[in-house]
């Protein structure tokens, strides 16, 4: 009898163990995490766009104020399963959107070294046409108060327009 309850309660171990290392579910908004961004940052210019007909604006920005070490991270920005720009240290960008619903995501592009705090987000709006859109991105890591972290969160319009004042614009291009 000991024996058979051993074995039942092996093969509900064995069971639970291989639901734990299961590959975890990726957020909508996430791309291929091969993909690689190199980023460039422009810091004399700071364009504001307007959207197209029928479309709407989603701006992307990086806040690296709270950020106490070098290099800052790279961020990957998603939009419903592609990864569509990147930024770097304090900087931003903007793309088109059709109307409706949309999964956003910003993740980092690689490993920052100073402790494992969450490395990416994921968050959902609905788009509607002639509107713009903003999301920040705040990275933190500050040596008295423990693992480097990312939030996303979406950002006041005015709010969004001072700080591009401030931060560079990025272009950006996939790595080959």
């Amino acid at each position: 009898m000991r024996l058979l309850s051993f074995a039942f309660l092996f093969a509900l171990a064995s069971t639970a163990i291989g639901q734990s290392v299961s590959t975890p579910a990726v957020a909508p908004g996430c791309g291929d995490s091969a993909v690689k961004f190199d980023v460039d940052t422009n810091h004399s210019q700071h364009p504001v766009a307007k959207p197209d007909s029928g479309r709407a604006l989603v701006y992307f920005l990086q806040d690296d104020n709270h950020f106490e070490s070098r290099p800052r991270p790279t961020t990957r920005f998603g939009l419903n399963g592609s990864w569509v720009g990147a930024t770097q240290s304090n900087s931003y960008f903007y793309i088109p959107v059709d109307p409706g619903e949309h999964h956003i995501c910003a993740g980092w592009q690689s490993w920052v070294g100073i402790g494992s705090g969450k490395q990416g987000a994921a968050a959902h709006f609905t788009a509607e046409e002639g509107k713009s859109y903003f999301f920040i991105v705040r990275d933190r890591w500050l040596r008295e108060h423990g693992p480097a972290e990312m939030k996303l969160e979406p950002l006041d319009s005015d709010e969004a327009q001072l700080l591009m004042t401030k931060f560079g614009f990025s272009t950006f291009r996939v790595r080959k």
